[in-house]
């Protein structure tokens, strides 16, 4: 009964931060963030554990929890991959993605293999991959949200997108190279959409719904979701298939903020002693984690930007260099993913969280909350990502 009541109050506590940041012209995944990296912990710290007497495996032992937490998992990263099919390479936005990717990366394994104690190496190519990440979704809501030129925002998104796949891809290629056999399941998965064309099936909704679906049993069965859902999605758009979503945009939005969202955020916080876990990470090993991510990431996208053409007359590299390191949805589904497989620890998973935070909130903290002169936007002709 009390896990029961915890899970209300955890919802209702969500719903009033994502309320009164809309009140401050906050996007819903940034007070979001910051309940689950300052106030969950506390409440956990100084309430929950010694009034409630409840510790984190008992608030996630439920079965139907687990079963709520699969769907929510599922959603979000079937979202998340989504963008797949909405790639459109084009020259310039390889010219930002290649450098905001090997950047980072590349300090992220120095960073695994130097200042944190000794891992496997899955687990250093997993801390690189942090390191790069760049949250799709909250970035092209974020730029929605500040007015930002369309053709700037297209090509932002796009090599965001790049960015993400690559991350996504590189690790799903490097756990399935561990156990070939966990390969083939989600590959033959994935092949499904070229049976389903066979098949004569034409209707979109069959191809998407099938993909969530599949999505579900490959969490709850422990497979290699990312493998599965890369290639299936890009079996897709080799179809020329579009992905219709579960929900109409409207409640898609409202089911991801107010239930998949908080629970992600939740099932990941609640498991970890946060107090015992900051004990057990040097202040130089957290200093390193909070500042060398966003630092490398800066830097690579600041080295892309001006390799590339501007976007529009006037824009700002260190203005785009900010916007491209927001971290958000990508990146915590991407860590709690790692915490569950174990690949890193309590401790590196409440740095990286944090260092998430600040990232995602560097944007609004350096001023940009105005719209950009529009009168000189280059017209392009990719298409917006679509959240």
């Amino acid at each position: 009964m009390l896990t029961v009541v915890f899970w209300l109050l955890i919802m209702a506590l969500f719903a009033v931060a994502t309320h009164v940041g809309r009140r401050f012209r906050m996007i819903p995944i940034v007070s979001q963030l910051l309940l689950a990296s300052i106030g969950l912990p506390l409440l956990m710290l100084f309430w929950i554990e010694p009034h409630w007497q409840l510790n984190g495996a008992q608030l996630v032992a439920p079965v139907w929890l687990k079963s709520l937490y699969g769907l929510s998992f599922a959603l979000l990263l079937g979202t998340i991959l989504s963008d797949v099919i909405d790639l459109q390479l084009d020259r310039q936005s390889l010219k930002i993605a290649l450098p905001s990717f090997a950047v980072p990366f590349t300090c992220g394994l120095a960073c695994a293999v130097w200042v944190l104690p000794e891992q496997p190496w899955l687990s250093s190519l997993a801390v690189g991959l942090v390191f790069a990440i760049t949250a799709i979704p909250v970035l092209y809501l974020y730029l929605h949200h500040i007015d930002y030129p369309p053709a700037a925002t297209r090509r932002l998104v796009q090599s965001a997108i790049v960015i993400d796949l690559t991350c996504w891809s590189l690790f799903g290629l490097a756990q399935g190279s561990l156990d070939l056999s966990s390969v083939l399941l989600p590959l033959a998965g994935a092949m499904l959409p070229l049976l389903m064309r066979a098949l004569r099936i034409r209707h979109p909704l069959c191809y998407s719904l099938s993909f969530f679906a599949l999505l579900v049993a490959a969490e709850h069965y422990r497979l290699n979701a990312l493998i599965f859902g890369v290639g299936y999605l890009v079996c897709m758009a080799w179809l020329k298939v579009p992905l219709v979503m579960p929900l109409k945009g409207v409640w898609l939005e409202r089911v991801q903020t107010t239930l998949a969202i908080p629970l992600i955020l939740t099932f990941g916080i609640v498991q970890i002693d946060v107090h015992s876990a900051l004990n057990q990470i040097s202040p130089l090993q957290l200093a390193a984690l909070l500042l060398l991510p966003m630092a490398s990431k800066v830097l690579g996208n600041w080295v892309g930007l001006n390799w590339a053409t501007p976007s529009f007359v006037g824009a700002s590299q260190w203005r785009e260099s900010l916007l491209l390191n927001i971290r958000g949805l990508s990146e915590i589904v991407f860590l709690n993913l790692l915490l569950q497989q174990h690949l890193i620890s309590p401790a590196l998973y409440v740095a990286l969280m944090l260092m998430s935070l600040i990232a995602t909130l560097l944007p609004a903290l350096a001023g940009m909350s105005k719209p950009p002169l529009k009168s000189a936007v280059v017209p392009g002709k990719e298409r917006l990502c679509q959240e």
